[in-house]
């Protein structure tokens, strides 16, 4: 691939991307070079996109390409990768792009996601949002024959909810709720009832019933929108609803995949006895939760956060390949990487009711 050329978007600084034509990334002997066939358009590119978030450069601005939830093809080996024989040109792959070094102490403690020297495809080095991009061998995932390359985009949200769902230690016939019906909080409210859950509560807000239509049609025991009476879905009060489908015992797990203070502090006052509470979503910086001190001690819950996707890719896949979870569907849109900057704009200010838009090449 040496000396070629592919078309990439190449971010410069808040509001400014610019469609170009940049070298094929060279390949050195422990990386590979994937043909990108997918990329999911995640919020935090969003934010990359619009100068909300530093990225994790000095400035938050590039050149770089942004992009980091991605399905190709792999196109050409590294000599380490290739003398293992883990790979080979033309395997269908997904990517993790927390490439972690494995060799930090946190790495070694296997708390990966925290890694001290850790790389993010699409975020501190180039991601998806071209034609070609290059992973270190480590951050690949073969796809199941049975998964498309469009499903197969949609792991690595699919990974992160796979942890969060993990630390809610769902029990059979528990009632969990989950406070958030984008397309991770549909991601995991399916996982939860997957997982043996008596009944799934999922939670919305104002402008949130075309995702609540979508997360009824994957199994979802109740719906409800909080904030708009107009609504078929609308609940008036949360807590009571969820006392009415508990004989008063409330939820015994909550999860929160949005940044919404007020969803954190509605999972204390939705959970019951031994509750596990799992913060998901990421608040402000200033953000500051209020905490029920002594009926959450009285009443034993447990609070976890989840951050990231450690050692969930393979469940995840096996997730999608065992259609435990129907990613397609949460599928709204692709469009081309000439229409990138229009489709981030639309998902922002969701035109067309975005759930998860993909980029092709």
């Amino acid at each position: 691939m040496a000396d070629k050329k592919m078309r990439a978007q190449v971010f410069y600084e808040p509001k400014k991307m610019k469609l170009e034509e940049v070298p094929v990334p060279a390949v050195s002997p422990e990386q590979v070079l994937v043909r990108v066939k997918a990329c999911g358009i995640c919020g935090s590119d969003v934010a990359y996109y619009l100068g909300n978030s530093s990225l994790e450069t000095p400035t938050g601005k590039g050149p770089l390409i942004l992009g980091h939830e991605f399905s190709g093809e792999v196109a050409a080996v590294g000599e380490i990768p290739a003398r293992l024989g883990l790979f080979a040109p033309g395997d269908r792959v997904t990517v993790d792009p927390v490439q972690y070094c494995n060799a930090c102490r946190v790495c070694k403690k296997g708390q990966v996601n925290l890694c001290e020297k850790k790389a993010v495809l699409g975020v501190s080095a180039n991601g998806g949002f071209a034609e070609y991009c290059v992973s270190h061998y480590t951050g690949l995932h073969k796809i199941p024959a049975n998964v498309s390359y469009e499903e197969a985009a949609m792991t690595e949200p699919l990974a992160c909810a796979v942890h969060g769902v993990k630390r809610m230690g769902v029990q059979l016939g528990d009632i969990c709720v989950v406070l958030g019906p984008g397309p991770i909080g549909t991601m995991m409210a399916q996982l939860v009832k997957s997982s043996g859950a008596g009944k799934v509560v999922l939670v919305g807000a104002k402008g949130d019933d075309y995702r609540l239509d979508v997360a009824k049609k994957t199994g979802v025991d109740l719906v409800c929108n909080t904030a708009e009476p107009s609504s078929p879905y609308y609940v008036k009060d949360l807590k009571a609803t969820i006392a009415d489908i508990s004989d008063g015992q409330f939820a015994d797990a909550v999860v929160t995949p949005t940044g919404s203070v007020d969803a954190m502090e509605m999972a204390f006052e939705i959970s019951g006895r031994r509750a596990r509470l799992v913060f998901f979503g990421l608040p402000a910086d200033d953000a500051v939760i209020r905490v029920p001190a002594l009926k959450s001690i009285l009443w034993d819950k447990t609070v976890q956060f989840s951050w990231l996707a450690p050692l969930t890719w393979p469940p995840a896949l096996d997730a999608i390949g065992n259609k435990l979870v129907d990613v397609k569907s949460l599928a709204s849109s692709i469009v081309k990487l000439s229409a990138l900057e229009d489709a981030i704009m639309n998902v922002k200010n969701r035109v067309g009711n975005p759930m998860k838009v993909l980029v092709t090449p």
